[in-house]
This record gives structure tokens, sequence and C-alpha cells, in this order.
């Protein structure tokens, strides 16, 4: 997949974040929608990584230093780069690139930002179009998404959606079948026809999907469980509704 070239400006200003981690940063670095406005680097990774930094402001400190540059608990690997926001992409822009069988997934209020970021990791290993959030009840573009989505926000678009109720309905009229992922559900996943354009919708862990949500869905699913943990984590649930999709094309 193709790093993606969102058209519209951020939302809340262009104030720069810093990325950490060494998938976080490279991947930024590999996608030339994302401006680098300074790296941060230990000697040892500022060696291994010379090509890639090539061209960047790079300054070289000890490991220490460089941890105290970061937010408090960044877990750098040796290696961060202060970074201008991705312009956020409509549903529109992804739309417009998806094929006949493509996947996307839609969050209902998922606020962690640990769980959005392992949602866009699994979406870019298995191919998903793009990744609806809504706009208010959703993590911004940090730091700690970005480690969680280990250089997967940089490849999947990830759409806010003022209105998710109307982004469903809009994603209807251009051919996707959408499935919520609910324990009120009546359909094991593996038995939903996956084929064509799907939307596999999550809701935040304890509420679940919201009734609006619920009622835009053309069917609700389960992912059958055994053992007396029965309820997934909503990543893990995005990761699995993922691969089956991918499994079958």
């Amino acid at each position: 997949m193709r790093p993606h070239r969102p058209a519209r400006p951020a939302r809340g200003g262009h104030q720069p974040v810093w990325l950490y981690g060494r998938h976080p940063v490279l991947a930024a670095l590999a996608n030339p929608a994302r401006r680098i406005e300074k790296i941060l680097a230990t000697p040892e990774m500022a060696d291994r990584h010379a090509a890639e930094f090539a061209g960047k402001s790079l300054q070289i400190l000890p490991r220490d230093e460089l941890a105290r540059r970061l937010p408090p608990g960044a877990v750098h690997q040796g290696m961060a780069a202060l970074a201008a926001p991705l312009d956020e992409p409509s549903l529109d822009d992804v739309l417009a690139r998806c094929r006949d069988d493509a996947l996307v997934l839609a969050l209902d209020q998922v606020t962690d930002p640990h769980n959005v970021g392992a949602i866009l990791r699994s979406a870019a290993a298995f191919g998903v179009a793009g990744v609806i959030v809504t706009e208010r009840h959703a993590p911004a573009d940090t730091g700690v998404l970005a480690k969680a989505a280990s250089g997967g926000l940089e490849l999947v678009p990830l759409v806010r959606a003022v209105n998710l109720a109307r982004a469903l309905e809009q994603l209807k009229k251009a051919g996707f079948w959408l499935y919520g992922l609910d324990e009120r559900g009546d359909t094991p996943l593996g038995a939903l026809d996956l084929a064509g354009r799907v939307c596999i919708v999550l809701g935040a862990e304890g509420e679940g999907l919201r009734r609006l949500t619920m009622e835009k869905c053309d069917r609700l699913a389960i992912i059958p469980t055994t053992g007396p943990l029965s309820a997934l984590n909503v990543s893990n649930a995005a990761a699995i509704a993922a691969y089956e999709w991918a499994r079958r094309r």
C-alpha cells in the first residue's frame, strides 16, 4: 500500500508532534505527505540509518538526553522525529481509491489511542482501504497513537467523520455492505458474505455500538469465543475481522 496524500488541512492547526520509535519514524520519513522538521537519534541509530536521515535536520544525542526531550514514558528506541501533522483525508478521498472489493473499518467513539493505533497497524497489514473515526470522542494523531500503529498511520487514511451515521450512509450509497460487530449480533463473523465492498463497524469497549450506529448496519455479527473471557479488545476484534476479510480475497 502506498503512502496516502491527504487533501484537507489538519483540524486544530499545524502544531508539530513528536513521533518516536523505529517503525513510526522510518515510516514517516518514507511518506512524502509528511513534513519532518527535526530528527533526534542516538549515535548508533544515526549510523545505522544514515541513508534515511540524509538531508534532514539531525541532532545526535545520548539515549538519556533523547528521552528527556520527549513526552514522559515515550519508548523511543533511539530515534524520534518532530513532524507536522498529516492533513486529513475526506471520505470522498478514500472512496475515490477504493476497489470493488475494498474493506473500510469504522470506529464508533473508540477513544484509546493505543487501540486506534493497533487497528491502523492491522489495517495496514491486511490491505484495508481506510479507517473512519468520530471527530469527537476519538484520539488525536499523537506520538502514542503513531507508536501503537507502528507505521500504519502513514499508510492507511484516517478519516474523522463529524457525523458517523452520515458517513455510513455515504458508504452505503457507494455500494458498501455495513456489518456491525457487537455482542448483540446474531450472525458469526465467519458466516458473513464479505465479497464486494464491505465496512465493518466496531464500537467502544464496554458500551459497544450506539443505537443509531446499529440501525445503519445491514447486519450485526459476533466473533464466537470460548472460555471465561468472552469479550475481545476492540483492536483484537478489528484484527480478526480484517484477517477474515483478507483471507477470503
